[in-house]
């Protein structure tokens, strides 16, 4: 923090937590723009877009970016991003499929490459471990609630078949 000024203590602190909303809102208005992409832009006909704004709105998204959100997805301009799926091998012979939402593929799959080298793991082909599983829904959980038994617990009360 900085010295004994009450203003300048408010002032470090709030540049902190308006860097954090920034960077809330720009994941949150990328999400709208794909689910406007994916399907109708209007959210009472689509379903995905539909659960963007409702978690946008959540989080206290302002309500022009989620309307220029839509806009960019209906005209085209800007960033266009796109949902891209990698597949791979983790430590130990590890299933693992990751999803992405990116603007430039060939920086992401260098990254997702690096991070699945620098942990033990190799990238594998397109439908190399896709074979294995069976996508039946998808159970989000903070990470700052609680740990992996934590999680798994809340997972098989909802459900879930195989962790």
């Amino acid at each position: 923090m900085a010295g004994h000024s009450k203003w300048a203590n408010i002032q470090h602190r709030k540049n902190r937590q308006d860097s954090v909303r920034a960077k809330l809102f720009s994941k949150m208005s990328k999400e709208i723009t794909v689910a406007a992409k994916m399907g109708d832009p209007d959210p009472e006909k689509n379903p995905r877009l539909r659960l963007a704004v409702k978690e946008a709105k959540s989080q206290s998204c302002p309500k022009d970016v989620i309307e220029r959100a839509i806009k960019k997805a209906i005209g085209g301009e800007g960033e266009a991003y796109e949902e891209i799926r990698y597949e791979g091998y983790g430590p130990n012979g590890v299933a693992i499929i990751v999803e992405a939402m990116t603007d430039n593929r060939n920086r992401t799959a260098s990254n997702v490459r690096s991070t699945f080298t620098k942990n033990g793991g190799n990238l594998g082909e397109t439908g190399s471990v896709a074979f294995m599983f069976d996508r039946k829904g998808e159970i989000t959980y903070p990470a700052k609630v609680g740990d992996a038994d934590t999680v798994l617990m809340a997972a098989i009360e909802a459900g879930a078949e195989d962790v």
